[in-house]
């Protein structure tokens, strides 16, 4: 649908427009919709479904006029949600398509004054013109050029509100095992820092590898975000799959998800900037009593890939950051966002694939307390379920699997489920 429609006129319209819009109905009243898959809420935490029928929902954020904008994987581009929020209750007023582009996959992010959309293909960066008043974007410029075509599809952005005219550009491995990205010049398994201003202002994009190295050593980190009070940058990375050491398969528990700590974003003498993370020689132990070869191998501590024996030692991998948390393996971290007082981190975990008992499929808190996680790197317990499927054997087909998060301008919690197109608003936060 090219514009907004009112609720008027979704009243009148709501037979033909059901026909071709799933949450029509929701558009129309706040009456309650009904999850495609309840979840297992934790005490003293509230969800309720706002929107259902998307296209495999992923990146989401608000915009300065309270609208809600979602990225659809499932190739319809950006859509711009707006609520009718009655302060007790919220729910969509109206919906529509505001970018179309197929390529478009996970990556949104908008400049501190919101007049510029930044959004992501798998090898390319684009930046609109936007208008939230009218929910109106302007002609598509190519910004960032040269992200790899392979592998892990997704290339997230993110605006540091500390720093506002610097943008991170994600990108993953190509496989599971990419080798390559022991050199930083491969331009994979890292993060690189881009001027705001200068992206906005160029009459030709820039390559990728022209951007400044953050940090690199990261196989998949999707999640990115900055703690409030401190300003200091935080990553969750989904780690290697079908691991073995020493010819003995350990996949099942490790190596761990990671949260990594990657510093101030405007400090280039921190231990942090531009680190190397590990991958692809050294991972986190999430499981160490399985591994052969333990010499003192903790939960967190990081341990080399395949082999122990010559040059191919566990002492190497001191040089690299360590996690500050190790999550469960396989368990496919997508998101964080912090509460506004820093207290806490949300991170939302899509799941596994690559285990047996299947694990992930939730979102869950990890606390905080000035500026760093409450518990210690060697913890087993590094953060506290919030929403969970009834029955994890029955995913991934039948689960909701989160992905992005969004807070709204009064601190309300927003979570996407990409396998069940839906977006739910989570109280108690």
């Amino acid at each position: 649908m090219a514009s907004f429609l009112s609720l008027k006129s979704l009243n009148i319209l709501a037979l033909t427009t059901i026909l071709f819009l799933p949450h029509a109905l929701a558009q129309s009243t706040c009456a309650s919709i009904a999850p495609k898959i309840a979840p297992v809420v934790a005490a003293g935490y509230t969800a309720k479904v706002l929107i259902n029928g998307l296209k495999t929902p992923r990146g989401m954020l608000f915009d300065s006029q309270g609208n809600l904008l979602i990225v659809e994987q499932g190739g319809a581009g950006v859509r711009l949600v707006k609520l009718a929020d009655g302060g007790t209750s919220v729910c969509v007023a109206t919906s529509k398509q505001l970018i179309a582009d197929s390529s478009l996959n996970h990556g949104i992010d908008l400049t501190a004054d919101g007049k510029t959309l930044f959004v992501s293909s798998e090898t390319t960066v684009y930046a609109y013109a936007y208008d939230a008043t009218a929910g109106t974007v302007g002609a598509k410029k190519t910004v960032i050029t040269g992200l790899s075509a392979t592998g892990h599809p997704t290339r997230t952005l993110f605006i540091s509100k500390k720093n506002p005219d610097q943008i991170l550009v994600q990108v993953g491995s190509d496989a599971n095992i990419d080798s390559a990205t022991t050199e930083a010049s491969s331009g994979r398994s890292q993060v690189r820092i881009f001027s705001v201003n200068a992206l906005s202002t160029s009459t030709s994009p820039v390559a990728y590898t022209t951007g400044q190295l953050f940090a690199c050593g990261l196989r998949n980190s999707i999640g990115w975000t900055e703690e409030p009070t401190t300003g200091g940058v935080w990553s969750v990375e989904n780690s290697l799959d079908d691991t073995k050491r020493n010819g003995v398969d350990v996949h099942i528990n490790n190596p761990g998800e990671e949260l990594n700590y990657h510093g101030v974003l405007n400090d280039t003498k921190s231990a942090q900037f531009g680190a190397n993370y590990g991958y692809p020689t050294c991972i986190a132990a999430r499981d160490p009593t399985i591994l052969p070869v333990n010499t003192g191998i903790q939960i967190g501590t990081q341990f080399v890939y395949g082999t122990v024996g010559g040059t191919n030692t566990d002492a190497s991998c001191a040089t690299k950051q360590a996690p500050r948390l190790t999550f469960p393996a396989h368990t496919a971290p997508i998101d964080i966002k912090f509460t506004a007082n820093g207290t806490a981190a949300y991170v939302t975990f899509r799941g596994s694939w690559d285990r047996q008992p299947p694990d992930g499929y939730r979102l869950s808190r990890v606390d905080f307390r000035d500026g760093q996680p409450v518990q210690p790197a060697n913890s087993a317990n590094p953060a506290v379920d919030i929403l969970t499927n009834a029955d994890n054997t029955k995913c991934p087909n039948s689960c909701f699997r989160p992905t992005g998060l969004a807070w709204d301008s009064k601190n309300r919690l927003y979570m996407a489920s990409d396998s069940t197109g839906e977006v739910f608003i989570i109280g108690g936060t």
